[in-house]
């Protein structure tokens, strides 16, 4: 793997949609952050959110989508797809903003990337994961391409 970029995402409070058939589902809104790499710089744009489905107490199902402005200029529409997991306790005191060592909590993801430009085409057909890590007001994000 070749190491990307790490995303610096900001979050507002969660707004709570409630239990649904799917699990309890809620939005986080994402209010900007930054991008910064070896293969990416940038802006991550006050637009979009996390669209979060919390499957248990344990298991939280991940939908970010959003923009990325490049140092270049170009926008990159982001969807990331993404699992969360660990202990009851510690999942509830991320829900509470309560800081948690990033190794009691597996967070990975998969996104994919749509590019308005030619510059960073390439991640349209690169298979890039990334391990993330809540923190009580934003998402950091290390992202690697797959070789």
């Amino acid at each position: 793997m070749e190491y990307l970029t790490c995303l610096e995402i900001n979050v507002d409070h969660p707004i709570e949609v409630g239990n649904t058939h799917a699990g309890r589902r809620r939005v986080v809104p994402i209010l900007g952050g930054t991008a910064q790499g070896p293969a990416l710089n940038g802006t991550v744009l006050p637009a979009g959110a996390d669209f979060q489905v919390i499957r248990s107490p344990t298991v939280s199902d991940l939908d970010a989508r959003y923009i990325i402005e490049a140092d270049s200029g170009e926008r990159i529409f982001v969807s990331n797809l993404a699992y969360r997991t660990g202990s009851a306790e510690d999942i509830a005191a991320l829900a509470q903003g309560t800081p948690v060592p990033p190794e009691r909590i597996y967070f990975r993801c998969s996104p994919r990337f749509e590019v308005a430009g030619e510059d960073l085409k390439w991640l349209e057909s690169t298979v890039v994961v990334g391990a993330g890590v809540r923190t009580p007001t934003a998402v950091l994000i290390n992202l690697w391409s797959v070789l």
